[in-house]
């Protein structure tokens, strides 16, 4: 059993009127993805009154990871947040607003609210007297919604047993995740006045085919649960009043974690090698820009343990499920760490301009972040 008096008083510890505050200080500091320096400075001086040194692990010039540990020996287990976000739907309505405890504003499901439990979790750990603090790492990255350059550089120094990835889960742990993949799709035309278009190829009517093709093979009609399609943009030539000569489409594929990225990757060549036989003309460049495989943990493992005790007390509901985005936790775990995602806000608003958590599932998020540190 976990629930010890050192629980106990870490919890009697945590303040919420604290925890308010740094989330929706997090939330007004615009930090896009390159532009993190600002919230970093913020962090490092909220978590500065703990008096628990905090590292700057340099990611490139005014670019930094914020790294620190506590207990007496190395740590097995790190807390870990991303503090950059998507670039701002609206630059004049980014920042945080509250409503009956619920928050909303930018970041604030992905992942500010996790970033803020975090520190939370880590200040009123502090609390304890030095000699009964656990092994514990904090470590905020930069650079997640973009290369993930933040995470890469601290995994060139450091890869612990365990990370606890604050991503919006709705405080359901994922102890599995999606694999990853990135498809950028280009179609060449020949430009011609638009009143003759039977002289021209149009490049959009090119790949406008092209994924009608991708989207009718049976590999796109397995379950959801398997492949998670979705064309994120398409953009052509822009010249006037012409038939238009290059198409480009950016293609997200989410894959279930037993799927494997390398074998998805050549039954897609096939279908576009016979997209190039089938559609006349068809000029068609195909890039895999990126990707990163799924895992599967399995929940036979000490911190499922805790959560299974935990949850209850929190009057939180306990399914496993997988984390169907891409997240660091694949860089994580490709490097040999385990991680599980677990984190206040859900994906159904992340990136959106109704983003939001509750302040209930914030200050939960705390709470399980201490009794994971101290079991």
């Amino acid at each position: 059993m976990i629930m010890t008096a050192r629980l106990e008083q870490v919890w009697a510890a945590i303040d919420p009127q604290r925890l308010r505050q740094t989330l929706m200080e997090m939330i007004d500091i615009y930090s896009p993805s390159g532009k993190e320096e600002d919230v970093q400075l913020y962090l490092e001086e909220r978590l500065a009154v703990a008096g628990i040194p905090v590292r700057r692990q340099v990611v490139e010039e005014e670019r930094y990871n914020l790294v620190a540990t506590m207990g007496r020996r190395d740590p097995h287990l790190y807390l870990v947040g991303h503090v950059d976000t998507v670039a701002a739907w609206d630059i004049e309505e980014y920042a945080a607003h509250e409503e009956w405890g619920v928050v909303r504003g930018l970041g604030a499901a992905d992942m500010k609210g996790g970033c803020a439990a975090m520190v939370e979790a880590w200040l009123a750990l502090a609390t304890l007297p030095e000699e009964e603090r656990p092994a514990l790492g904090l470590l905020l990255v930069v650079g997640e919604e973009e290369k993930g350059d933040g995470s890469l550089r601290f995994l060139q120094e450091t890869c612990p047993e365990w990370v606890v990835i604050g991503e919006p889960t709705s405080m359901l742990p994922a102890f599995s995740h999606f694999g990853y993949m990135e498809v950028a799709l280009v179609t060449q035309g020949r430009r011609i006045h638009s009143s003759l278009p039977e002289l021209g190829h149009n490049a959009i009517e090119s790949m406008l085919r092209v994924l009608l093709q991708l989207q009718r093979s049976p590999l796109f009609r397995k379950e959801p649960s398997q492949l998670v399609y979705s064309i994120r943009e398409m953009s052509s030539s822009r010249a006037g009043f012409v038939v238009p000569d290059r198409c480009e489409a950016l293609i997200d594929l989410h894959l279930s974690p037993n799927v494997d990225p390398g074998k998805m990757r050549r039954e897609l060549e096939e279908i576009l090698d016979r997209a190039r036989s089938d559609i006349k003309g068809l000029d068609l460049e195909a890039r895999f820009d990126f990707e990163a495989g799924g895992y599967l943990l399995g929940v036979e493992n000490r911190l499922a343990e805790i959560l299974e005790e935990v949850c209850p007390r929190l009057n939180l509901p306990l399914e496993f499920v997988p984390f169907r985005s891409h997240s660091d936790g694949n860089l994580f775990y490709q490097a040999g760490s385990r991680p599980l995602i677990l984190g206040p806000g859900s994906l159904e608003t992340a990136h959106t301009a109704d983003e939001q958590t509750s302040l209930a599932e914030v200050e939960a998020a705390a709470r399980i972040y201490a009794a994971l540190a101290l079991g």
